[in-house]
């Protein structure tokens, strides 16, 4: 048998191999890397989505926490899973600027990965302590002003995170000078604000709004272009002081390149099921979260505009990983 023929006996047998595999699927527990410690806006909502898509395809999904280094230790561990749909990637919008500010890294967030669906949006919200002198987005801006480099403020994730980008892009644009303090995810960061460890906080409504609304935490301005239904009270950073800036956040789910299309389309079909749930999407609302619908190419297309975009800024900035 020549070579050429032997190749294409390979390649047929191994999709058809494929083929069998999505028509069986899932036989097995399914595992949902989460690249940031429990308690933050991405795990809760990985496990408020992998619980009811456990019921719809009937086998468990384990949510699997590998914080650190804004995210990259879960999402070079799902780069290299196998293609199969049994390991999947939970990520936040921060996943676009990874590869910019991570250039040794051997994933690339366009090619390594096969999109799956789009969870929701949410915009960035800055908080400070209820104690906090600081009264108003105003008051944190002069502060910066008055003490540069002195404020600091807490950080989910690191660098490759919405939360981190958001604070990093306010900064450029306010042309003021604050430390960013890296934390492993928003659970942390949390922590050690509410702790009067830093000053003030970048986060994702899920995670801050039950401080917020507690009373511990003070929230002084949305980073969305228009103010966030839960918070309607907050003003936006344009509004207060930067005309036109914006920065959303978004949460959603990946596999490994090369996993069977069909197997993506299941899944995709299924996600966008739970997240029509009425009872998911009140609770999804209530965190700050808008769901979202789409297909698996509609989040690919949102994940190559923002790893353009982000990839700009990052490199325009001069930003590099903590």
């Amino acid at each position: 048998m020549n070579p050429w023929m032997r190749k294409a006996l390979l390649a047929a047998g191994a999709a058809l191999a494929l083929a069998a595999q999505a028509q069986t699927y899932p036989n097995k527990p399914i595992t949902m890397a989460v690249g940031f410690a429990p308690g933050g806006s991405g795990d809760i909502l990985a496990r408020l989505v992998s619980t009811r898509l456990a019921t719809a395809l009937g086998q468990p999904i384990v949510v699997e926490n590998r914080p650190g280094a804004g995210a990259t230790i879960a999402t070079s561990y799902v780069a290299s899973a196998p293609a199969d749909g049994y390991t999947l990637l939970f990520v936040t919008s921060g996943f676009p600027g990874s590869t910019a500010l991570y250039p040794k890294l051997k994933y690339d967030t366009v090619k390594s990965f096969a999109p799956v669906a789009k969870v929701g949006a949410s915009p960035v919200v800055v908080v400070v302590p209820a104690a906090a002198p600081y009264k108003t987005f105003g008051d944190v801006l002069e502060a910066a002003r008055k003490t540069p480099g002195k404020l600091n403020y807490a950080a989910g994730g690191g660098g490759a995170t919405t939360t981190s980008l958001a604070a990093e892009f306010l900064k450029s644009e306010a042309k003021v000078d604050m430390l960013m303090v890296p934390y492993k995810g928003s659970g942390p960061a949390l922590t050690a604000l509410l702790g009067g460890e830093v000053d003030l906080g970048f986060d994702i409504p899920s995670s801050a709004l039950p401080h917020i609304q507690g009373g511990k935490l003070r929230a002084l301005a949305v980073t969305t272009a228009r103010r966030s239904a839960v918070l309607a009270g907050v003003p936006t950073v344009a509004e207060l002081a930067l005309p036109g800036f914006e920065v959303t956040g978004w949460f959603g789910v990946l596999a490994p390149a090369g996993t069977p299309a069909a197997i993506l389309e299941r899944l995709n079909r299924e996600i966008n099921a739970v997240l029509a749930q009425p009872e998911v999407k009140e609770r999804l609302q209530a965190m700050g979260v808008e769901p979202a619908s789409g297909s698996p190419a509609d989040f690919g297309a949102l994940i190559a505009s923002e790893t353009k975009r982000y990839g700009d800024a990052i490199r325009r900035l001069g930003l590099t990983a903590e």
